[in-house]
């Protein structure tokens, strides 16, 4: 490294430094939390951590770059990481059945819950931010969709405060409809695993029920294992739409810089770091690395979600969200009941 390269990454670095030491606080902070309280996840408390500090004027110019850097680049290392989470055998042990339901529940809710956008009012980039969201695996899935999208720093951070709240109360509400729903624990595990968005919601939920957990967290990973199929698919449709405007004389340039792929770069149908989920699911699946490494690697990949939520938490206006978001609020309840109604449909029938 020359020594103005040296200079110019110590530079960054001190650029960087308060805005993640603020975010490592409050991941501190908020594990803390989650130990004193049961049943509280990290993931809600850094959310609203992060909520509290940008409402309460704290989240100063100079932390700014570091939080962006968390809400961007460690959310997506998380993203990779949660493919070391995902083995093949998971989704060999569900059986044709289990798979049915899994990409039932996953295509009908991201379709009806972008159709329910559109009948709302809602933006058609939040309206996908969240219809992924709640679909498959909450903040990693709209992260793994927002480089396809011409989403806004609020779009993604509502999208990311709805599925933290609706995955925070289905901890609350799941476990005590388990019997008026008739479910045993194995099917209230299936139901858990096919509608709770974060997977670290799905397990807190699923162990209020003895016995449930294993259950939730096969077919949870089975979800998971859709995004990356799924985020082909609006990859190519966002290609289309990008060749057809091109057509059309249009420069793709809708006045917010930086809010979509760049015009006259071709849409990529993976973003880089969901083909390294895909590479991480391969090496899970190849059996290379030992327990303790995954174990290791599960807990970094959980800090970094952690972090990265607080960042996207100081995003979150609630003057904003107040003037634009109840619309969106809608869809979140919406989509959330329309998730666990398809889920549990699927369970009733196949008798999983």
């Amino acid at each position: 490294m020359t020594a103005p390269t040296a200079r110019g990454a110590a530079a960054s670095a001190r650029h960087l430094a308060p805005g993640l030491l603020a975010a490592a606080v409050a991941t501190a902070v908020a594990f803390t939390a989650s130990r004193l309280v049961p049943g509280l996840g990290p993931t809600t408390v850094a959310v609203v951590l992060g909520l509290l500090v940008a409402n309460a004027g704290l989240q100063r110019p100079a932390l700014a770059p570091g939080t962006a850097f968390a809400s961007r680049r460690l959310l997506r290392t998380a993203v990779v990481l949660l493919g070391l989470q995902l083995p093949l055998s998971a989704l060999v042990a569900l059986g044709w059945e289990g798979l049915a339901v899994v990409v039932g529940v996953v295509v009908a809710t991201f379709a009806g819950t972008l159709l329910l956008g559109r009948a709302l009012g809602v933006s058609p980039a939040r309206s996908l931010l969240v219809s992924t969201g709640f679909s498959i695996c909450g903040a990693s899935a709209i992260a793994a969709v927002e480089p396809l999208s011409k989403a806004r720093k609020d779009d993604v951070s509502t999208a990311v405060a709805l599925v933290t709240l609706c995955g925070s109360l289905a901890i609350l509400v799941l476990p005590p409809l388990r019997g008026p729903l008739g479910l045993d624990p194995v099917a209230f595990g299936a139901w858990t695993g096919a509608s709770v968005h974060d997977v670290g919601q799905v397990v807190a939920t699923a162990s209020r029920v003895d016995g449930a957990l294993q259950t939730a967290v096969v077919v949870k990973l089975a979800r998971v294992a859709v995004l990356a199929p799924l985020v082909a698919v609006v990859g190519l449709a966002a290609r289309r739409a990008a060749l057809r405007s091109s057509a059309d004389g249009d420069d793709g340039d809708d006045g917010d810089a930086g809010a979509g792929p760049a015009a006259g770069r071709r849409t990529p149908l993976l973003p880089l770091f969901v083909v390294g989920f895909l590479v991480a699911a391969g090496v899970r699946t190849a059996g290379v690395l030992p327990a303790g490494a995954l174990e290791a690697a599960q807990l970094v990949q959980t800090v970094l979600l952690v972090a990265a939520l607080y960042a996207l938490g100081t995003g979150i206006r609630l003057g904003v969200l107040v003037r634009t978001g109840g619309r969106s609020l809608v869809l979140g309840l919406t989509s959330w009941v329309l998730v666990a109604g398809l889920a549990y449909a699927g369970v009733r029938l196949l008798g999983l």
